[in-house]
Order: C-alpha cells, then sequence, then structure tokens
C-alpha cells in the first residue's frame, strides 16, 4: 500500500527516516483532493517567518501540480533508495528577489517534487545580550557567522539523500525560533537560497548548480525598506541604521565576491524575464545582461510599493 506523505498537519507520516514509501501512479491526483485550491498566478511574498504556514505546500501551474512541501524517501522496485536530489542553490544581497526566483524556476521544471529551503531559517539563537542589540539594530544578521552553519549543511546533507528533516522557524519580528520546527521530505529538486548560499566550502559541496541573482542595490534598499517597515514592524530609521552599518558592507565584502562561483547570473532579479531559458537547467558560464536603467527602475518600484 502506498504511503501519501505531505507537510506535518495534512499528513503525517511516522518514522519517516526508517521506513522506505513507495510511489504510485495515482500519488499526484490523491494528493490533489486533500489539498486546498490555491491560484495560478504568483502573489508578493508577505512574511514574518522562515516558514510560511499560511501557503499550502504546493504550486499550481495551467498544466500540473508541484508539491513545494517535498516527498519521503522512496525505492525503486528494486528495493533500493532513489538517487540523490539535484540541488540548486540561489544567492543574492538582501531582497533582490532570490524567493521570487526560485518559485519561478520551480514552476519552469518539469518536476512534481520541489522543496525550497531558505537559509534564514538557519540563524543562530541569540544569547540575551545579541537579543538586545538586535533590537536596537546592532545586531550584524549580515555575516557568516549569525547562521548555525553546521546544522544547515547537516540539514541539506539528508535531504539530498532523500531523507526527512525537522527545520527552525524563524521569526524576524523578536528575532529567534519558535517552538515548533517544520518537518521537509526529500524531493527530486531542492532550490536552497540565502545571502551566504555560497559564502561556505562545505555548503558549496552540495550545490548540484549556483544561481546568482543580481539585482540594483538602489533597487535592493526599497524592498528592504518596505519588507522591514510592514511585514516585520521595524521604523525606517532602524532599517536605514541597520543597512549602511551591516547590510552594505556585508554584502560588498561576502556575498558579490561570490558572483564568480556562479554557473548562471540572473541579472535585475525578479524582473528578468529569462526564467524559461534553457540555461536554466543546465549549467552555463555567467553572463550578465547589458546595464540597464537601475535608476528609473527603482523610482518605478518604490512608487508601487510606498
Amino acid at each position: 500500500m502506498s504511503a501519501l506523505c505531505t507537510e506535518s498537519g495534512i499528513l503525517e507520516l511516522e518514522n519517516s527516516e526508517k521506513s522506505g514509501c513507495r510511489s504510485d501512479s495515482n500519488s499526484e491526483g490523491s494528493l490533489d483532493r486533500l489539498l486546498p485550491a490555491v491560484a495560478t498566478t504568483l502573489s508578493p511574498r508577505k512574511r514574518t517567518t522562515s516558514q510560511c504556514k499560511s501557503e499550502p505546500p504546493l504550486l499550481r501551474t495551467n498544466k500540473r501540480t508541484i508539491y513545494t512541501a517535498g516527498r519521503p524517501p522512496w525505492y525503486n522496485e528494486h528495493g533500493t533508495q532513489s538517487k540523490e536530489a539535484f540541488v540548486i542553490g540561489l544567492c543574492g544581497g538582501s531582497a533582490s528577489g532570490k524567493t521570487t526566483v526560485a518559485r519561478k524556476i520551480i514552476e519552469a521544471l518539469d518536476v512534481p517534487w520541489v522543496v525550497l529551503l531558505s537559509m534564514d531559517s538557519f540563524y543562530k539563537v541569540l544569547s540575551v545580550e545579541e537579543q538586545q542589540l538586535a533590537k536596537s539594530n546592532d545586531y550584524n544578521f549580515d555575516h557568516p557567522d549569525a547562521f548555525d552553519i553546521t546544522l544547515l549543511v547537516h540539514t541539506l546533507r539528508k535531504l539530498k539523500q532523500g531523507k526527512s528533516v525537522k527545520i527552525p522557524v524563524y521569526d524576524f519580528t523578536i528575532h529567534g525560533r519558535q517552538k515548533e520546527w517544520k518537518t521537509v521530505y526529500g524531493a527530486s529538486v531542492i532550490i536552497f537560497e540565502g545571502i551566504m548560499s555560497f559564502a561556505d566550502k562545505e555548503l558549496l559541496k552540495l550545490l548540484d548548480m549556483k544561481i546568482f541573482v543580481d539585482t540594483d542595490s538602489d533597487i535592493r534598499l526599497v524592498r528592504r525598506l518596505h519588507r522591514d517597515i510592514t511585514e516585520r514592524g521595524r521604523d525606517i530609521e532602524g532599517v536605514i541604521k541597520q543597512y549602511n552599518k551591516f547590510v552594505k558592507p556585508a554584502f560588498e565584502q561576502y556575498i558579490e565576491p561570490t558572483m564568480r562561483l556562479a554557473d548562471i547570473v540572473v541579472p535585475r532579479g525578479a524582473s528578468s524575464s529569462c526564467y524559461s531559458s534553457p540555461t536554466l537547467v543546465a549549467p552555463a558560464e555567467p553572463n550578465r545582461a547589458a546595464p540597464n536603467s537601475n535608476s528609473n527602475e527603482a523610482l518605478r518600484e518604490s512608487e508601487a510599493l510606498l
């Protein structure tokens, strides 16, 4: 009997790491009946946690349904476990549009099982002193040491092997992890996104393809202002202070230099029109597009957002 497994709260699978699950031709249809209907168009991301619980674990297009909670580890007809997942790493500056790019790539891929793993989930637990610094915008969240890299590498490695994992849920409004962690299962493709996705050697070893989302700094600042003020309860002075003190220097020191490691560079971030290109499913040499009118684009986006 096949065991259909989705995100916790829809169908619970006990002892998922010890027992395999077999898939059958009716899996997608059966899951469709269990999950609520969602719109086929992408909506802007609004979240206060690293794992948004308000969205169902799937994307639907006109042609197919893509399950973004992953699948349990399964075995083929010979009794051996399925091959490792293909891991796509997405890197880029804060508010460059990495999550939006990831969702567009998910729609373009011809696979039914995809996991989106955010590096935001792996911020370290802060001490009391660090909590106070965070409240006054004096804690550096844009440094490699702000992340629990050990836990992240362990989690990504297990997902790549097709095993289920528990992922922390980080709450940006309180600068801390929630008590309940989210269960995620292995998948055919894993998309891992974060500002420091390429900053650790062990992480790089797990990535089969590396994509850098290159968005103009003016546009990123406008997006960050809107996001942190409207979604995370910050004030404009605090956001600008944090940006000048930590975000901008970190991008120049740690993030931008890793662009040279990318197989693909996506210019103009989420506004780019290249997601259906064959280069997104096969490695390619980094190729940056001609400069765009960044100031005009930033002005248009700021008028739309603010």
